[in-house]
Order: C-alpha cells, then sequence, then structure tokens
C-alpha cells in the first residue's frame, strides 16, 4: 500500500537542538508531528575513529513529496557536518492518522 507518507529519522547532539529542529519543521507544516527521544548513545565510525556520542534521536512524520524541503531545513537548522536524515516509507497504519498526516503537511 503506498500511502504518500514517510518516517524520517535525525540524530542530534542536544535536546535543546531536538526541540528547536522539531518546532521549526511542526510550525512550517514540513512535518505533521516530530517525536523527541533520547538520550540514546550512538557508536559509530567517523573520519576513520570509532566515536561514541550521547544524541537525541527526532521521528517526523510527512508526505514523501514534501522529503526534499523537510531535508534542506533539517541540514541548515543542523549543527552536524553530515547530519543522520533517513525516511522509511510507511506502508499501511491507520487511515485517519495517515490523513491527518497529509492534512496538516498540505
Amino acid at each position: 500500500m503506498d500511502t504518500g507518507c514517510v518516517q524520517v529519522v535525525v540524530s542530534v547532539d542536544t535536546e535543546e537542538h531536538a526541540q528547536e529542529i522539531a518546532r521549526h519543521l511542526v510550525d512550517e507544516r514540513l512535518a505533521a508531528c516530530v517525536q523527541v527521544g533520547g538520550p540514546i548513545t550512538s557508536i559509530y565510525r567517523w573520519q576513520g575513529e570509532m566515536e561514541t556520542a550521547r544524541e537525541f534521536v527526532l521521528v517526523a512524520k510527512t508526505r514523501e513529496d514534501a522529503l526534499p524541503a523537510l531535508t534542506e531545513r533539517i541540514r541548515a537548522l543542523h549543527p552536524y557536518d553530515v547530519p543522520e536524515i533517513t525516511a522509511v516509507p510507511i506502508t499501511g497504519g491507520l487511515a485517519d492518522y495517515l490523513d491527518w498526516i497529509r492534512a496538516e503537511t498540505a
């Protein structure tokens, strides 16, 4: 089922940055909802070194066709050189909720 909606995952260094990004995305109607969770521990390789970081994660719900604008807005607000911005298609769910995502991001 193609719902036309996606969930976008973003990680960021502080809760303040997470909430700032979330508020901009919802206020600008680029996302219907952004959930902020954390802290989490991320372990990754960056520039040849193993890193461990305390981060916060955002999960944004939006329309698939709004993804390019949402991605660019996150890049503009994000403190990292290469932020995590990944999108996963929403292949099903409560029809009323999916309608709400589409309406709030129109």
